[in-house]
């Protein structure tokens, strides 16, 4: 089972095409409503899409754990900011005072299968530390790395990110 950030981001990312009819599927809208969703176009479908991804998680989270994400994503994405609620992984705060390496983080973190694969996207540009993108593979994270939440949030394109969480 998904948490209910993830799930959410699965129904938030749902093609533009398919809005509507998993609306009619997923949720518990009245038909007007979805009609009227349903009708938006452009950047505006972008908020479909967000309804969907609420009404459906909450149908199976419940609805704060709905809202929880929802504003977790908003926050993630609408202000930059290394939101509480993304996924975290810890990480021992011995390991991170002796420093980890990129590459290795990233799996770690699991945004890629690999580090040649981290090593492809680092030189692609898509692999990004505390919102600020990562542009040699060969950087090593330390206590210094952390930001004013005291994690270090690792992010792979616009819509992947984890936080690295030291643990004592």
């Amino acid at each position: 089972m998904l948490s209910p950030y993830d799930y959410w981001q699965f129904w938030r990312n749902t093609e533009d095409g398919d809005v509507g009819r998993f609306l009619r599927l997923f949720t518990e809208l009245p038909l007007d409503e979805i009609a009227r969703l349903e009708a938006l176009s452009g950047s505006e479908v972008n908020e479909a899409k967000k309804v969907l991804a609420t009404e459906a998680t909450a149908l199976l989270h419940g609805r704060e754990a709905a809202d929880a994400a929802a504003e977790t994503a908003r926050k993630a994405f609408e202000e930059g900011a290394a939101a509480e609620g993304l996924p975290a992984v810890e990480i021992s705060r011995e390991e991170l005072n002796k420093g980890i390496g990129l590459l290795t983080a990233n799996t770690a973190a699991g945004l890629v299968s690999s580090t040649s694969e981290a090593r492809r996207q680092i030189k692609g540009g898509a692999v990004r530390v505390n919102d600020i993108v990562a542009t040699d593979e060969r950087a090593v994270l330390t206590p210094k790395d952390l930001n004013e939440d005291g994690v270090i949030k690792l992010s792979l394109g616009k819509k992947r990110h984890v936080l690295l969480r030291p643990t004592p």
